[in-house]
């Protein structure tokens, strides 16, 4: 409570009389901090944890970009709003944590739920109206644009050649063949589509229903973290086994008239999500402090991970 206090009276002017932890997602904790007349969002990536470098590199760059959509008409309630500190930055720091604030959007994470048809809808048209957008936005995109590398591959490849701890490699052991191919063909992939000219739009990169919020009437997609100029697919591939895909297209196409999906920009997204997916659980595993609940929880997701990328590749 006095930490974040502090941060909050030191970084923001803010003097609040309340902190209450909220549910955080993968990348970092959250809080509902407030005073006498409104309430914040805050979010803390820890220092202590292995993936926040990939987290906050890109903060300097998505964050003013956030901002900029927020207040266009068309994304304005269904995006977040950042809050700037005293001396006008979007992120401050301590030796726990990097932070972001966040204007506090009451309303429900969809989460587990499926959504309804106003919400697919609503959410076709967000993603119509973002993709619609790429370089010609008044701000620079060089740091986010798509390069179509693949950075914690090689990380991922000496690991599993160096050795893992006894539970780890009991894991990853019966999908090791599945590993290295889809490794090589993610390669492959990275390779191929780094020489072509594909149209780039400004994406989420992360479209799944832990990120998608209803507040009131307007569904808001949440956690841009992954933010990049980047082709559609990477936002797209979300889609493609949802029972509302089809619905989903239909309004799309209505925006991106005669869109057709590039099967080898949607395979490399699908697979280096999955393998990227893979290394966050490997790392908390290899490099996080964890309670021993905690390693079963997180060896138990890395073995469904597993499991799943076997059935896709």
């Amino acid at each position: 409570m006095q930490r974040i206090q502090s941060i909050m009276k030191n970084h923001y002017g803010i003097e609040i009389s309340g902190v209450r932890p909220q549910q955080g997602g993968w990348a970092a904790l959250a809080f509902k901090v407030s005073d006498d007349r409104r309430a914040y969002f805050l979010k803390q990536y820890e220092k202590s944890r292995a993936s926040t470098p990939k987290w906050t590199a890109a903060i300097r760059e998505y964050i003013p970009i956030l901002a900029w959509l927020s207040e266009q008409e068309s994304f304005r309630g269904k995006v977040p709003v950042p809050v700037q500190t005293l001396d006008g930055q979007y992120r401050c720091e301590d030796e726990h944590g990097i932070y972001l604030l966040f204007e506090y959007i009451e309303g429900e994470t969809i989460g587990e739920n499926e959504l309804t048809g106003e919400q697919v809808k609503q959410l076709s048209e967000i993603v119509s109206e973002l993709h619609l957008l790429g370089e010609e936005i008044p701000y620079s995109t060089q740091g986010i644009r798509e390069s179509f590398e693949v950075p914690f591959l090689r990380k991922l490849e000496d690991r599993m050649q160096e050795g893992l701890p006894d539970d780890m490699e009991a894991a990853i052991a019966p999908a090791r063949s599945h590993l290295v191919k889809g490794m090589r063909t993610v390669r492959t992939l990275s390779e191929r589509l780094a020489g072509r000219n594909l149209r780039m739009a400004l994406c989420h990169m992360d479209l799944h229903h832990w990120n998608l919020m209803q507040s009131g009437d307007e569904l808001v997609l949440l956690d841009w973290e992954g933010m990049k100029l980047a082709p559609v697919e990477s936002d797209l591939m979300f889609m493609t086994d949802t029972p509302y895909f089809e619905q989903f297209m239909h309004i799309y196409r209505s925006r991106h008239n005669g869109y057709q999906m590039d099967e080898d920009a949607l395979r490399f997204y699908q697979i280096r999500r999955r393998l990227e997916d893979i290394w966050e659980f490997m790392e908390q595993l290899l490099y996080d402090e964890q309670a021993e609940e905690e390693r079963r929880n997180t060896l138990d997701s890395l073995r469904k991970e597993l499991l799943e990328f076997e059935a896709e590749i």
